[in-house]
């Protein structure tokens, strides 16, 4: 595709485009992580699952896409996103589909493994890209607005999604979510340059990005170093990344809880109907969506004051996991507006704390980026296996009081996290790499297409 490059002395703005298409993406990856979750009590009935074998269904996306959070962050490292979220993109979207020919809990245990496969390098992906194409004074910001995608589309899409299954059954509402990522993974790869290869960059929107701290040059050495295990080793060692590594678990807790049970919560637990369930899930991820994007704005505008980075990117993290135990209050209500009430404030908290990526940008050691997104987003990910699995043995007697207190205590655990272990907001020193060896390439080499 043929893009005449930009030629004024005024910087471009091309990084916004970029952005929008990251909105996509998240949107189309949660799309296909949640849908799930709508589909459930039909699909409960029809294969015959218990509270339980629903547990592991929820849970099945999680066990990989937690374990190959790692390779994921290799492999974005090494490739690119653009190549990686395209066959991401379009191979998770045909396992989505494929979920619509499910004929039991084994087929469908499988195919939401295999969707967390290949979701699995998104977001490492996603702070690759912003690391590249965004200022650290514009960085939280641009994190909350793709993060966001994850929330404002849930909210919009949450009745669609209903009134979609309602009308082509469980089956088609997995196909036509597949498709509509294949589609759109094809756009991608067309689409997406690195700001070194992008023709419609000026040299003054370059230099804007990358004098604000974003990596805007690609690796010319002519070979990507291998991987080293030393490598993991040294985003393991350090108190600082662990506090956030915790955090993003307990944020991931109260995520997946809104991502897989909520709806049967609503159904099965509280005696809602499925229609207005749908209705009545959207506006949590609405409250959510709030969040995040005050969050974002809101922490710019201190660094840009000349706030401390510390109380400018810590705070929102801290009030909103510390929002988001307000979760339990919904134990001690019976009204599905008081109900939906104390889900949209705990979920607006989580919305808030959702800003946790900029910490991997501003933290992690400048050449391995990638690989701590990855180990982040493992941890983190780590709550998509157990969350689930735990709510399906907290609930087997009929009581889901328990489940929503253990949500709320890991909220709890996570605002510690933050507040203990990570201290000083300022980029982690390397200790065990020798600085005369190769390091880990932010692009693979002599590669235009990334």
């Amino acid at each position: 595709m043929h893009i005449k490059p930009a030629r004024n002395d005024r910087a471009t703005r091309v990084r916004f485009t970029i952005l929008a298409a990251l909105f996509i993406n998240v949107v189309i990856n949660y799309m296909d992580r949640s849908n799930i979750a709508v589909a459930a009590p039909a699909i409960s009935t029809d294969l015959h699952l218990t509270s339980v074998q629903l547990g592991y269904i929820f849970s099945a996306f999680g066990w990989t896409y937690a374990l190959l959070q790692i390779p994921g962050g290799i492999l974005v490292d090494y490739f690119g996103p653009r190549i990686v979220y395209t066959v991401g993109l379009i191979a998770w979207s045909a396992a989505t589909a494929a979920q619509g020919f499910a004929k039991g809990f084994a087929s469908l245990f499988g195919l939401r493994m295999a969707t967390g496969v290949f979701e699995a390098p998104s977001y490492p992906a996603n702070n690759r890209i912003v690391t590249a194409w965004f200022p650290d004074r514009e960085r939280a910001t641009a994190i909350a607005i793709y993060t966001s995608g994850q929330f404002i589309g849930l909210a919009f899409l949450a009745p669609l999604l209903t009134a979609l299954e309602q009308s082509i059954g469980w089956r088609g509402l997995f196909i036509v979510t597949g498709g509509i990522g294949m589609a759109w993974g094809t756009v991608w790869y067309f689409f997406y340059r690195h700001p070194s290869a992008h023709r419609r960059i000026n040299e003054a929107e370059r230099q804007y990005i990358e004098s604000g701290g974003g990596i805007t040059k690609q690796s010319t050495s002519g070979s990507a170093s291998s991987f080293r295990w030393k490598h993991i080793a040294e985003v393991l060692s350090h108190k600082k990344l662990w506090g956030i590594y915790l955090g993003q678990f307990a944020v991931g807790a109260t995520m997946w809880f809104f991502l897989t049970w909520f709806p049967t919560y609503l159904v099965k637990y509280r005696g809602i109907s499925f229609m207005k369930s749908g209705f009545l899930s959207s506006a949590p991820f609405l409250s959510a969506f709030a969040g995040i994007l005050l969050s974002g704005f809101l922490s710019d505008y201190l660094v840009r004051k000349g706030v401390s980075a510390g109380i400018a990117r810590k705070t929102p993290v801290i009030t909103g996991l510390l929002l988001s135990v307000s979760i339990v209050g919904a134990n001690y209500v019976s009204s599905p507006g008081l109900i939906i009430f104390f889900m949209c404030l705990s979920f607006f908290g989580n919305g808030l704390a959702s800003i946790t990526w900029v910490f991997v940008s501003a933290l992690s050691p400048a050449h391995l980026v990638g690989l701590t997104g990855g180990v982040f987003n493992f941890i983190g990910g780590l709550a998509a296996v157990f969350i689930p699995l735990i709510i399906g043995y907290l609930v087997r007697d009929g009581n889901f009081a328990p489940a929503i207190v253990f949500i709320g205590a890991v909220g709890i655990g996570g605002a510690l996290s933050y507040i203990f272990l990570v201290g000083k907001v300022e980029r982690v020193q390397a200790r065990n790499i020798d600085a005369k060896e190769p390091l880990l390439s932010f692009e693979k080499s002599n590669n235009k297409s990334v």
